[in-house]
């Protein structure tokens, strides 16, 4: 009797001793798709995803995580953020003839920063695309000769935008607005610019420079703006121009100006227009200019459109002790070369950051 209940017993241990064997495999699988503890020192970082262009139809910030889903993957405490922030620096460059100057290096150009050498990290030349945002004076102070600027807006479309380029057009009046989002259809800002009608009420200038620069602010390549005025603000809502260059600066958004109309009435207020203009496309690195008759007008469109055409763009990293809410001043300079001229923005402008913001 002893010796039956002995082999019962070692019959059950085994079956017992089976069982669990086979629930070893299940349970380690289980722990391996479930979260994993991070090994000390080292850091989580979170896979790069697409980022969603809110500006774009159809774009969406859904994330693919199901509502009510939680994930033990990854701690945010554990996650590091950097942000490096790049100075893109536009530059023209031509000979004492006036002719572009095309076959110049990375090394061929010195970078100085508040008067200290800076490096350079990148050289591009026109395979950089360009976003531009034409604004367009509908407004009451400027009627002369409306159709024509008209017809040379719409021939400067075609011959600046390549197929990776897009344009928007905002519309200056006493409420400046976005008239056309970015494109790459010429025939619908060609339609735009056509549907204008005559020029009337206040001139928000300096309202639709800031909207500008903010809504090309989220998109890669040259950010351009072209601005078809008088350059006389009336009516802005934000009419102080230290913020206004601040803002373009730290946008990093290149002007340029045809200024049209002073010469019917040149007053003060017109002359402190073209000093404004003159400040924002020197600091820029951009370009004025002062058409006096049409042929001159043409002419205007078509040096912006050759000068987009022609750029070099230099890169720069500032350090983190840059980001101080002072602009700095660039000055640039070409060292191989001292019978060329070179026109780039002069300063850039990075807000300040508290000690508790991520870098």
């Amino acid at each position: 009797m002893k010796k039956s209940f002995t082999l019962v017993h070692l019959r059950v241990s085994c079956y017992f001793l089976v069982f669990v064997l086979c629930l070893v495999p299940s349970s380690l699988s289980s722990l391996a798709q479930s979260g994993r503890r991070q090994e000390p020192g080292k850091i989580t970082k979170p896979t790069p995803g697409p980022i969603a262009d809110p500006n774009r139809p159809g774009s969406s910030n859904t994330s693919s995580t199901s509502p009510g889903k939680t994930s033990d993957e990854i701690d945010p405490n554990d996650v590091v953020r950097i942000s490096s922030t790049l100075v893109p620096i536009p530059v023209s460059v031509v000979d004492i003839r006036g002719n572009a100057v095309s076959n110049l290096k990375l090394e061929d150009f010195h970078l100085l920063v508040d008067g200290q050498p800076r490096p350079l990290s990148d050289l591009t030349r026109t395979e950089t695309s360009v976003q531009l945002a034409m604004l367009f004076d509908n407004s009451g102070s400027l009627d002369f000769a409306r159709e024509f600027e008209k017809q040379a807006a719409i021939r400067f479309f075609r011959k600046v935008l390549r197929p990776k380029d897009e344009a928007a057009i905002y519309s200056i009046e006493t409420d400046s607005r976005l008239a056309q989002p970015l494109t790459h259809d010429i025939a619908r800002l060609e339609q735009t610019i056509g549907g204008f009608g005559k020029p009337e009420g206040g001139t928000s200038l300096f309202d639709a420079i800031l909207a500008a620069a903010n809504y090309l602010k989220p998109y890669t390549g040259r950010r351009v703006i072209v601005i078809v005025s008088d350059g006389i603000e009336t009516t802005s809502r934000h009419s102080e121009f230290d913020p206004l260059m601040q803002s373009v600066l730290a946008d990093d958004c290149q002007i340029y100006v045809v200024q049209t109309g002073l010469y019917e009435s040149a007053n003060l207020r017109a002359l402190a227009a073209e000093r404004r203009m003159q400040q924002l496309t020197e600091q820029t690195g951009g370009a004025v200019y002062l058409p006096k008759t049409i042929p001159e007008l043409d002419y205007a469109f078509d040096q912006i459109a050759a000068d987009l055409s022609q750029q070099y763009v230099l890169s720069y990293y500032p350090g983190a002790d840059h980001r101080d809410g002072r602009t700095h001043l660039i000055e640039l300079k070409v060292k191989s070369r001292n019978d060329v001229r070179l026109r780039s923005r002069r300063g850039y402008y990075l807000p300040r950051i508290s000690a508790q913001a991520d870098w």
